[in-house]
């Protein structure tokens, strides 16, 4: 029977998914793409993952899924008992609305600016004497961006406070995209409301995600 393989690059965003596979005991094959030296642009990786984004889940059947809720939804939604995603329609749609917001908002909106503003600027803004204050602009929005995002979901744990402390109530696919970018926090330095901090220190106390900090090469 063929295994699943997984196209991660430790410490990404990839990390959350890897906690998905490991809490759901799901054998895979791990496969590394090292980001600085452009591995995600090499044409084998490109014909798994035609946008040479990570994370990728190959399928055993070869079928492959190549963004993080995309990949979430599937584990949630081929795993049911394992409750990662909750069986009530409009209780699913609010996970997926908050796994949306934390990956497409506060990720691919915030730390994508703090992490490659230049990614950010416009054709013929990568040089010359003003290049490096719009890299600072565009990363003091990126943090901005974060700190809202996390103020909303700040808010959200509050309202949940009285279920176990995760982002929609029962822990889900959403928990492990919250970790993810509170992880990238503390590992910057960047501010977090109280509910997140202790939200982070609650998934660090999982066995399932020390094994992966642990696998991933963080002590």
């Amino acid at each position: 029977m063929a295994t699943m393989q997984f196209h991660m690059t430790p410490g990404s965003c990839s990390t959350g998914i890897h906690v998905l596979l490991e809490t759901l005991e799901l054998p895979f094959e791990v496969h590394v793409v090292h980001l600085p030296a452009g591995e995600h642009r090499r044409p084998g990786y490109l014909a798994l993952n035609p946008k040479g984004t990570i994370p990728t889940l190959v399928l055993p059947d070869g079928q492959a899924l190549t963004d993080w809720l995309s990949i979430a939804w599937w584990l949630g939604r081929t795993h049911p008992r394992a409750g990662l995603l909750p069986e009530e329609p409009a209780a699913q749609a609010r996970v997926l609305a908050t796994v949306n917001h934390v990956v497409g908002t506060v990720h691919g909106q915030g730390y994508t600016r703090i992490f490659t503003p230049e990614a950010h600027l416009l054709e013929g803004d990568e040089a010359g004497p003003s290049a490096a204050a719009r890299r600072e602009r565009l990363q003091a929005r990126g943090r901005a961006l974060v700190s809202e995002g996390f103020d909303l979901l700040d808010r959200q744990l509050a309202a949940h406070a009285d279920q176990g402390g995760w982002v929609c109530g029962a822990f889900s696919i959403a928990d492990a995209a919250l970790f993810y970018t509170e992880f990238w926090a503390e590992r910057i330095g960047l501010a977090m409301p109280a509910g997140l901090a202790a939200h982070l220190a609650r998934m660090k106390a999982r066995p399932v995600v020390h094994q992966v900090l642990r696998e991933e090469g963080y002590r």
